[in-house]
């Protein structure tokens, strides 16, 4: 693969490079940490912002817009997202990008990527270069795409091809049975898929394999990445191929891209300052992950003194029950506060906990929407923590739980978030703004369910990830 020849290439336009939307909230923050953490100050908003508050953030290189697309159905999308599409387009930014999970949770009826990508595409590719890049990969987090198979590595450190991944092949919502991202997103749209692939990715034959995609009608083209030089190739791909404006699909892996693409090409320095926020005394957590990792990781706080508090989310079935359970749980979680321990509040212990099987069994029962319930769910936990914070005056928390999440994250009253500090990829502790005192300010980290280290809840209390 040849070098770029510095002399030919234009420095880095001013003003935004990128505006992008997540379809959940913890991944929203992940492409804001890439970013920042690259020296490329970015802003990402809880809704559409208003003119005032986007103009808080005049000279900031990126803005994005957190949602929860992922949790919803096709008919939710076309209503909601085109407005938010228009918005993003209005900002003028070069490159839009649909943020993904970088496990594809998604399904034609919940989540889909392929109907996201058939309302944003009018919108958001007008005047691009005619192609909607997708990365799902990112070497970073150990996603990893080959021949157009993704994998993943899982809670025993293996990588293992998403469709035989221990946990995502048995997923709740959207279980993987399909690796190809082209299969997978295919049964989602009827938008054309292509790929180029790792040979070409590593041979310099990327250019000619993007042409003859793009000559054989695909408008949603794949690429894959697998290390630090497909990845670069791949931000290459993009950042060159951008036309006017470009739409992209993909998880972070497509702010990785770029920013590993702009490095090599000398278009941004590497920081030279590390990222860091100093320790807190004390920090609140919620998690309604039922994900291993997420688990382990609830298991390690637990013998390294925090106060691991189960929360029954079978009573959410009940508005009165549940209630009363938050009630239950949020005056556990201040005595344990007020006796000097974290403490973390948690509906599961991974998918084998019976936990998780009541929840189903007493949905079913009481013939509800599963959606609706998990809705009540992650709202329920946000109103436990926002209650504890502020009783307990404690300034940093946790939630756990990409759709929890969103969830919670909606009844801290916060509009929008800053990169504070990397304490595990994809899963930032971040700064919040909100038009409430007691919230403005508050440090808060999103962490979605397969994301961090053991020691993950433990690295947000001290400021900064393990090394």
């Amino acid at each position: 693969m040849s070098a770029p020849s510095l002399a030919l290439l234009p420095p880095l336009p001013d003003g935004l490079l990128l505006s992008y939307y997540g379809d959940d909230y913890t991944g929203s923050a992940a492409v804001m940490e890439v970013m920042s953490f690259a020296g490329l100050p970015t802003v990402l908003f809880l809704d559409v912002p208003t003119p005032e508050r986007l103009a808080r953030f005049a000279g900031y290189r990126a803005v994005g817009i957190a949602g929860v697309a992922r949790s919803q159905a096709p008919e939710w999308m076309e209503a909601n997202l085109p407005p938010v599409f228009r918005a993003m387009a209005a900002v003028g930014a070069p490159l839009a990008h649909y943020k993904i999970c970088s496990t594809l949770d998604s399904a034609p009826h919940i989540g889909s990527i392929g109907k996201a990508a058939e309302l944003a595409a009018p919108i958001l590719g007008e005047g691009g270069g005619g192609w909607i890049p997708l990365v799902a990969a990112a070497p970073a987090i150990a996603r990893y795409q080959a021949f157009g198979n993704l994998f993943a590595v899982a809670a025993d450190g293996v990588r293992h091809r998403l469709d035989r991944h221990p946990s995502m092949a048995r997923h709740p919502v959207t279980p993987m049975d399909e690796a190809d991202v082209r299969l997978h997103i295919g049964r989602q749209t009827r938008l054309p898929l292509g790929l180029v692939d790792l040979v070409a990715m590593k041979t310099g034959a990327a250019d000619a394999a993007l042409a003859a995609e793009r000559a054989r009608g695909a408008s949603i083209v794949a690429l894959d990445v697998v290390d630090a030089e497909t990845l670069r190739e791949a931000g290459r791909l993009i950042w060159e191929g951008r036309g006017e404006r470009l739409f992209a699909l993909g998880s972070q892996g497509i702010e990785y891209a770029l920013v590993a693409h702009w490095q090599a090409a000398g278009l941004i320095d590497p920081p030279t300052e590390p990222f860091r926020a100093p320790s807190a005394e004390r920090i609140a957590c919620v998690s309604g992950s039922c994900a291993p990792v997420t688990a382990g990781q609830i298991a390690f706080a637990g013998d390294n003194g925090f106060a691991p508090l189960r929360i029954d989310a079978a009573r959410a079935v009940d508005e009165a029950e549940w209630e009363r359970e938050l009630g239950r749980a949020a005056d556990a979680a201040l005595a344990a506060a007020g006796q000097g321990r974290d403490p973390l509040v948690f509906s599961a212990m991974g998918p084998d906990d019976p936990a998780v099987a009541g929840l189903r069994e007493a949905i079913a029962s009481n013939g509800l929407a599963a959606d609706d319930v998990n809705d009540r769910i992650g709202a329920g936990l946000g109103r436990l923590l926002s209650r504890v914070l502020r009783t307990s005056g404690l300034t940093r928390g946790v939630i756990a739980g990409g759709d929890t999440s969103g969830h919670a994250a909606m009844q801290l009253g916060i509009h929008a978030l800053t990169a504070l500090a990397p304490i595990a990829p994809g899963a930032p502790l971040c700064r919040a703004h909100s038009d409430e005192p007691a919230h403005d300010g508050l440090e808060i980290a999103l962490k979605g369910g397969q994301m961090g280290a053991p020691d993950y809840f433990a690295a947000v209390k001290r400021g900064a990830a393990t090394h």
